[in-house]
């Protein structure tokens, strides 16, 4: 079995571990969680991290515990958050959940049989039995409320570095995954916490827990990863539409599959050893062989690829590829309307105007209207008018001018008008009855 933490290291994915913490997980199999915040029915690439950690961890011979914060969720993490979330009801919690559970089945067979298979948990489960007296006795007096307060977390809201201070509901929140911890070393004997840097404090509060509510010399131990982000210092995971989510219903395939494709050589030299399980020395050459030729874009196919199947498939990542070659090649209306309208959709989606009503194709409203006043695709008449002029607009892909009439023969799979500007600008204009 490979060595964990060394998988880990080589990857540039640890970021803070506790002294012993590699000496355990050599030593023999070991078990350890990860929590998953239910704020959504889905998880995005942000939460990629983790469950690739779990997934190594699983593949190293140990045992993988994978938390779904039921309770937790009722809070709110302030780890890294300026401000208080606002708290969910019981019944869209419930679906966050169950959401998340069915997203990670996908990765971890928690059915298996063997010793180190998969499990996994919500910490509900446990949470709803405490009354509030019960809890502030047996878990609240073990933590000091100065241990508490010298947290990075805890003190820059205090200090209003970040946000406006902090509630009590806030507070409490390490303690309850502290309590967390403790529940799983006494049931699972789990022995190790992972998660991100944010998590440090709120880890080694659970490290604590459990050394400070089982008798003495009880072990627990702490990691972490470094929180990723792009070469540019902006936030990772998000494109323009939003935030790049694991179910094809949120993100389609071939969405997700470009988000890969279209990372920076710097970004993608990192991601491929964080993102994917290729070995040091297939990686180590893919890097040196995208030195030499940049411009084919080796290590963002690949590690597009990788991703892409790890999470959804490999007939998926076959159709997203089908898709791509289509948008680079010299395509015209027939061979649209020769895919299905899923296929159009899915490429174009994201390039959807304000629709317009069927009305105005069978009145012979102006085009240069339509472009502009109705659509938005030109912010004025004068830039419509300019852009016709210079016979830079197509109509699905045919080149037209001021004098064109647009009408329903213009229509693809009987919804649709595909607006080309220039070389790369598409927009698609809805039209309804």
């Amino acid at each position: 079995m490979k060595n964990f933490v060394e998988e880990l290291r080589w990857r540039g994915m640890i970021h803070d571990i506790m002294p012993g913490t590699e000496e355990q997980l050599s030593k023999e199999v070991t078990t350890a969680y990860i929590g998953f915040d239910p704020t959504s029915d889905s998880l995005h690439i942000g939460s990629l991290v983790p469950i690739i950690i779990l997934v190594h961890l699983h593949k190293c011979g140990h045992k993988p515990i994978a938390l779904v914060g039921g309770a937790t969720g009722m809070i709110g993490d302030p780890s890294g958050k300026s401000d208080e979330r606002n708290l969910l009801d019981e019944e869209a919690l419930n679906k966050n959940v169950e959401g998340i559970k069915r997203v990670l089945s996908r990765f971890l067979d928690f059915d298996a049989k063997e010793e180190n298979a998969p499990v996994l948990v919500n910490n509900y489960d446990w949470m709803k039995e405490f009354s509030f007296i019960g809890f502030v006795r047996d878990v609240g007096k073990r933590i000091t409320v100065n241990y508490m307060m010298a947290k990075d977390s805890v003190k820059k809201r205090l200090t209003g570095e970040a946000g406006s201070g902090m509630s009590f509901t806030e507070f409490t929140y390490q303690l309850i995954q502290g309590y967390d911890f403790y529940h799983l070393h006494k049931h699972y004997n789990c022995m190790l916490q992972l998660g991100g840097s944010d998590q440090w404090g709120n880890i080694t509060t659970g490290t604590e827990l459990v050394r400070r509510m089982n008798d003495e010399g009880a072990k627990a131990y702490a990691m972490t990863t470094p929180l990723i982000t792009k070469a540019d210092g902006s936030k990772f995971g998000k494109s323009e539409g939003g935030n790049i989510w694991l179910d094809a219903d949120k993100t389609s395939v071939y969405k997700f599959y470009q988000f890969w494709l279209n990372t920076s050589d710097a970004d993608a030299e990192k991601y491929i050893k964080i993102f994917t399980f290729l070995e040091q020395a297939e990686i180590e050459q893919l890097i040196e062989e995208h030195k030499q030729a940049p411009h084919l874009r080796a290590l963002q196919k690949k590690l597009a690829q990788e991703v892409t199947v790890f999470v959804h498939s490999q007939e998926a990542f076959e159709d997203a590829v089908k898709k791509a070659e289509f948008v680079f090649s010299n395509y015209d209306r027939a061979a649209i309307e020769a895919e299905n309208e899923e296929f159009f959709t899915d490429i174009f989606g994201e390039f959807f105007t304000a629709p317009i009503k069927k009305s105005v194709l069978t009145e012979g409203e102006d085009i240069v209207v339509v472009l502009s006043d109705l659509t938005g695709i030109f912010p004025s008449r004068k830039e419509a008018r300019k852009s016709l002029a210079a016979n830079a607009v197509a109509i699905n892909k045919v080149k037209v001018d001021e004098t064109y009439g647009l009408s329903t023969a213009d229509l693809l799979f009987d919804k649709y008008i595909l607006v080309s500007f220039g070389k790369k600008k598409n927009f698609v204009v809805p039209v309804e009855d």
